[in-house]
């Protein structure tokens, strides 16, 4: 019985006579009505006489490119998603066609169930790109008390709030709904132009099933950008799994991404899914994906090539419909360069890069965001919401924020409980170099006239400047906490492994402190 009504049409585009023939007749035995081309000539000439649900086109015809065929659809804004054959291990082919807007692409020798599910989601895709209307929502998937459990852990660090959701969506055993485009965008607030490009640049990366690199400092934002594109996207009714790479035990990353089969090893008393398994019809958002072993990357990387995963213990492979978005403070080129990232998984993850400001970057954002921040905390708090101060908002803007977003959050968080009356009182210690300035000038306007008065001073070399910056942070900290990392790393908004990279590469030796407790 067919699976699929046969309402359903697909065009294959294929040069070799026995692959078209293999693909049609796969696709005629679910239900779909197939056409063929042999040639980008015939399929154009076929394009422009009807439509189609979905277009499968081999990479290199007789005549040419799949990717004319491709760029067709694009420039006429066809409703049709492309499906792109590639040679095995041609992986400059498969990213330059996901570049070009296509929706999948599969590699020879094609799998044929892989071939059917990606056609399907192309059609459902297309679907609902035609009408305008979200296609169904996939099964609920329940999640197991493992992975609800490590959902609960691994978000933990999400910036904007997403905890108390992911916690509450786990203990309901449902699959959590992503919100709807408009507000999944909104979410990432500011309007600035660096801003307005993150969001368009994730409406538009959301339609596609390409890997998405999320680039950024701590407390950017980067798993709200990854809400987003799952939100934008076809798979928006499908489950979204955070994952915390870093703050798994390296014993325990297997099982927890993949599952194990009762038994595989102490203590494990039933079958339990992994990340991937939950993430099934949805999308995995792998965060600190530069923190994972080598060990994992290979293993990784081969989920991500098979599309399917053997749970510890287990004897099959078991099929995974999910996409991949991941999201790093790192350069992982650098780190490629270094040996201490695989470059095959890199290529992978990085089909499509999407990088966030810092806050620093954009302060002219600071008071929209400050609005928003408050709205959210004074809500969750039932606290009553108070307005910024002009003289806050400058000191705020003044300030450099390296914890970014969250840095900024803690601060109106300690603002909201400790000041009284209508404005936001904001202590020094909560403030930056320039911010503390601003403060004080408050109080002296004939202080604030002079600075206004004098020339600024701009650094020649930028990044040391920062890095000098930063290094007297990290300085002060260390020192107030007694060179207790842990101490300081809490003190500071970031975690523990940050505060090693940090000191490494700034040449803060922890060593050499008189009395020091240097947690591992």
């Amino acid at each position: 019985m067919p699976l699929i009504s046969n309402t359903h049409s697909v065009l294959v585009i294929d040069d070799e006579p026995d692959l078209r023939t293999l693909y049609e007749f796969s696709l005629v035995r679910e239900g779909y009505t197939v056409h063929t081309a042999e040639s980008v000539e015939q399929a154009l000439q076929l394009l422009q006489s009807q439509s189609f649900d979905a277009v499968i086109t081999d990479m290199r015809l007789q005549d040419g490119l799949g990717l004319e065929v491709l760029r067709f659809l694009v420039q006429q804004q066809r409703s049709e998603r492309c499906i792109v054959i590639t040679a095995y291990g041609s992986a400059e082919n498969a990213v330059e066609a996901l570049k070009a807007g296509a929706f999948d692409y599969l590699t020879k020798p094609v799998d044929l169930k892989q071939f059917r599910s990606s056609v399907a989601q192309a059609v459902q895709s297309s679907k609902a790109l035609a009408t305008d209307v979200k296609p169904p929502a996939s099964p609920p998937l329940k999640y197991t008390a493992k992975v609800s459990a490590a959902i609960e852990s691994t978000s933990a660090a999400s910036e904007m709030g997403a905890l108390e959701q992911a916690m509450r969506n786990a203990a309901a055993g449902t699959t959590p709904v992503a919100p709807d485009q408009p507000f999944a965008l909104s979410r990432m607030v500011g309007e600035s132009p660096a801003m307005q490009a993150v969001r368009e640049r994730v409406a538009k990366v959301a339609r596609s099933m390409a890997p998405v690199l999320v680039r950024g400092e701590s407390g950017t934002g980067k798993e709200l950008v990854a809400q987003a594109i799952h939100a934008c996207s076809h798979r928006s009714g499908g489950p979204f799994v955070a994952v915390n790479c870093g703050a798994i035990p390296e014993q325990l990353l297997e099982a927890e991404f993949f599952g194990a089969r009762k038994g595989a090893y102490t203590g494990s008393n039933q079958d339990r899914d992994g990340y991937f398994q939950a993430a099934h019809n949805g999308t995995l958002f792998l965060d600190e994906i530069g923190d994972l072993p080598l060990a994992m990357q290979a293993k990784l990387l081969r989920a991500i090539q098979e599309r399917s995963v053997r749970a510890l213990g287990g004897t099959q492979e078991e099929a995974i419909d999910t996409r991949i978005v991941s999201a790093t403070h790192h350069d992982l080129a650098a780190q490629v360069a270094k040996g201490l990232f695989r470059q095959d998984l890199y290529y992978r993850l990085n089909v499509i890069e999407i990088t966030l400001p810092a806050l620093r970057e954009r302060r002219q954002d600071i008071p929209q965001l400050a609005h928003a921040l408050l709205e959210r905390i004074a809500t969750e708090t039932g606290v009553p919401a108070r307005r910024v101060s002009p003289a806050m908002l400058a000191a705020l803007q003044a300030s450099g924020l390296p914890g970014n977003v969250r840095e900024l959050e803690n601060i109106l968080h300690r603002a909201l409980a400790l000041s009284d009356g209508d404005e936001l009182e904001l202590e020094a210690h909560d403030m930056g170099t320039g911010g503390v300035e601003l403060l004080q000038a408050n109080h002296n306007p004939e202080a604030t006239n002079a600075a206004q008065d004098e020339p600024s001073t701009m650094p020649s070399d930028l990044q040391s400047h920062l890095d000098v910056q930063e290094k007297a942070i990290l300085l002060q900290a260390l020192t107030q906490c007694g060179f207790n990392r842990t101490a300081a790393a809490a003190r500071l908004g970031i975690s523990l492994r940050q505060i090693r990279y940090r000191m490494v590469r700034l040449g803060i030796d922890a060593q050499t402190a008189p009395e020091a407790t240097n947690e591992s």
